[in-house]
């Protein structure tokens, strides 16, 4: 609805009024072909009933009102309007483009939002001011918080039931898999050709490394070591299903008989030069994946691979 003419000082031009209200233009917009202008929610609402110019009956729909040109705006905006708070006794008389600004200031407005002084601290509207109680507002605050924190716990827990629901669905999945390959040969080689796939293309991505030290080889590295590098290895991108069996090839124990004794270990020192070695990120340790060590002896390698700790000596 467009503003009442007799909060305007002057004669205001017959093109400024809204032909559906005879108010002011508010929030003005004009008709495609025939150019004339309407309060927004004038033509809206008229648009909603039939689809045509209120003044000439001309074919308009919602998507065809367009923006009054800019002379149309300029001269609205001139406009001086009295504030609508005049019956509270505001006599503040404003340029158009300024009431709004205007009206969040105005001391005379009912609604003007300010600080309640009386403890709470709550942001409430001037006219309520009167009837508010800070006890009974802060015991409302609590509530709806409660409520809101009733909901999101509501809707977390509906969260965990469905990823609860896709573990289970995703469980089921492997073990039709798992019963797949044990059934059924080619599935079993299948499976095997995209791990192997996997261990290579995690092994391309590693650094390779030289050692320099041999005999700063750790053989028997404690659970805190080997707790440490597991966790470099999974965040290497390792394969999932060759971590533990690369941990388990860090201990002398699963070593290979050319490694297996500090006496072959000394024997064999000068063959570990022909090793490829890739550097685990960020700590002295090696892996020594047999698909990349084919050319070593077979005491010297075991798969799917040896990880060798140091204490120093890898570049």
């Amino acid at each position: 609805m467009g503003y009442e003419t007799n909060r305007f000082q002057g004669d205001v031009d017959e093109e400024l009024i809204c032909p559906i209200c005879s108010g002011v233009l508010e929030e003005p917009l004009q008709a495609p072909q025939c150019e004339h202008a309407f309060c927004s929610d004038c033509i809206q609402e008229w648009l909603t009933r039939q689809p045509t110019c209120p003044v000439d009956r001309s074919t308009i729909t919602p998507n065809q009102l367009k923006p009054v040109p800019r002379i149309l705006r300029n001269l609205l905006s001139r406009l001086q309007i009295a504030c609508e708070n005049a019956a509270n006794g505001c006599t503040a008389v404003v340029k158009l483009d300024m009431l709004a600004q205007h009206l969040q200031e105005c001391e005379h407005n009912p609604k003007k939002p300010i600080h309640c002084e009386k403890g709470c601290g709550l942001v409430i509207p001037k006219d309520e001011l009167k009837d508010h109680n800070c006890a009974r507002e802060l015991r409302n605050l609590v509530q709806q918080q409660a409520h809101k924190i009733a909901e999101m716990q509501t809707e977390l827990t509906e969260h965990k039931l469905q990823i609860n629901e896709q573990k289970r669905e995703l469980q089921l999945l492997k073990e039709y898999m798992r019963s797949m390959r044990v059934s059924n040969p080619r599935m079993r080689e299948i499976q095997s050709e995209m791990e192997n796939a996997d261990v290579i293309r995690w092994v391309g991505s590693l650094t390779a490394a030289r050692v320099t030290r041999w005999g700063g080889m750790i053989s028997t590295p404690d659970a805190v070591l080997q707790a440490v590098i597991k966790r470099a290895l999974i965040d290497s991108g390792c394969p999932s299903h060759i971590v533990n069996e690369l941990m388990e090839n860090a201990h002398e124990r699963r070593w290979p008989s050319g490694l297996s004794t500090l006496e072959t270990r000394q024997l064999n020192r000068r063959q570990y030069e022909n090793y490829v070695t890739k550097r685990i990120p960020g700590k002295q340790a090696v892996v020594v994946m047999a698909c990349e060590n084919e050319h070593m002896p077979e005491d010297l390698i075991i798969e799917p691979g040896l990880v060798m700790i140091f204490a120093h000596g890898v570049e």
